[in-house]
């Protein structure tokens, strides 16, 4: 399916033809379910082979994917039984100086560093939405602003921006820089830089189920990957929005933005930022129906995702699905910092809260496939 390069633009497009834009449209929720046990899952599977520098293993083993609790949406819904073959994941998400080593080594050119092409943006917009103007058809990506006053959560616009010049060397656009932030998590990157980097790497992204059962630590059904108690506002257990959002981040976790990796306390895999810091690419496809047609009585190995998107609130964009939330997250709009909770997005997409993290699979042949299709 074709993807433009401008697809943040693209979606700030559809906003301003329809009159809002609903980010997080899948807030359905359903009666609240039982927390589950939080025993441990997948113990005892030794690995086939050295752990990778970096990397944590993380044995096999069956859980329940996804949420039926009060906060769960469409997508996440329902619980299903999931098993996994055993893997290796990074234990922090790929860091601006790791990003920059696979730079240097290969030349490559990110999708935010290229300029779009107006014909793949105006194939993903409903017919009859205004052209971009010429000066806005320039290299670029999303960057987040704060507003001034508390504002409705149904427009996106009013805090997404597309600048130009933001790339993952450029978060927030001209001006900015990394130097001090090597150790940070690299954002601006779309899902086709993730994969390149992983191909090089000789790795891949994981796929949403080994995702979620990596960030879940070996807790069976908890609402965070540290267990069931809320956010503490003493001592934060990960790097998200506190205040009133978008207007108001009073950091109290010590971070108006990204933070170095391993900030926060691992999860219980001794994975860093599994909640928070920055969203995280995975390689499946985005169906809002993917659990509801797969789910019945039998447990499910390794799933891969759909064969295709399916968004009906964005018809015409291929989507891929991301992880973790992001340092932007807020229980008030969208706590989706919980290992269920996803986003879809465009894969030619860079955002200055989104990022990735690889896995390699037991089967060492396997390194060099791309989860999903």
């Amino acid at each position: 399916m074709p993807a433009s390069r401008f697809a943040g633009l693209v979606a700030l497009l559809a906003a301003a033809f329809a009159g809002s834009y609903l980010f997080f449209s899948l807030l359905e929720t359903k009666p609240t379910a039982d927390a589950g046990t939080g025993d441990a899952v997948g113990a005892g599977e030794k690995p086939p082979g050295e752990t990778p520098p970096g990397m944590v293993w993380i044995p096999g083993g069956e859980f329940w994917m996804g949420s039926d609790l009060e906060d769960a949406r469409r997508d996440e819904q329902p619980v299903h039984r999931v098993r996994v073959s055993g893997f290796w994941i990074d234990a922090t998400e790929v860091t601006n100086a790791q990003f920059a080593r696979f730079v240097d080594a290969t030349g490559y050119v990110t999708t935010a560093e290229r300029k779009p092409e107006l014909e793949e943006i105006m194939r993903q917009v409903p017919p009859g939405t205004p052209e971009p103007p010429p000066e806005k058809l320039v290299a670029g990506s999303m960057v987040f602003h704060p507003t001034e006053t508390a504002v409705p959560l149904d427009d996106i616009s009013q805090w997404w921006n597309w600048v130009a010049g933001a790339d993952w060397r450029h978060p927030e656009g001209p001006g900015s820089n990394t130097s001090g932030r090597e150790n940070h998590p690299v954002v601006q990157v779309s899902w086709d830089d993730a994969t390149a980097y992983a191909a090089w790497a000789h790795k891949r992204l994981p796929t949403e189920a080994e995702w979620e059962y990596a960030a879940r630590g070996g807790l069976e059904q908890k609402h965070f990957v540290w267990g069931n108690e809320d956010v503490s506002e003493t001592h934060p257990q990960a790097n998200i929005w506190q205040g009133t959002f978008p207007s108001r981040n009073l950091a109290t976790d010590g971070f108006a933005g990204t933070a170095p990796v391993k900030s926060f306390p691992a999860n219980g895999y001794g994975l860093y930022d599994m909640a928070g810091n920055v969203w995280e690419w995975t390689g499946d496809w985005y169906a809002v129906d993917a659990y509801a047609l797969r789910a019945g009585e039998t447990v499910i190995d390794n799933p891969t995702g759909p064969e295709r998107s399916f968004d009906p609130n964005q018809p015409r964009m291929p989507l891929r699905v991301e992880r973790g939330g992001s340092f932007l997250c807020n229980a008030a709009y969208c706590s989706s910092y919980r290992p269920s909770a996803k986003m879809p997005c465009s894969p030619d997409t860079g955002m200055s809260h989104l990022g990735f993290r690889c896995v390699v699979p037991g089967r060492r042949a396997e390194a060099g496939e791309t989860a999903g299709k």
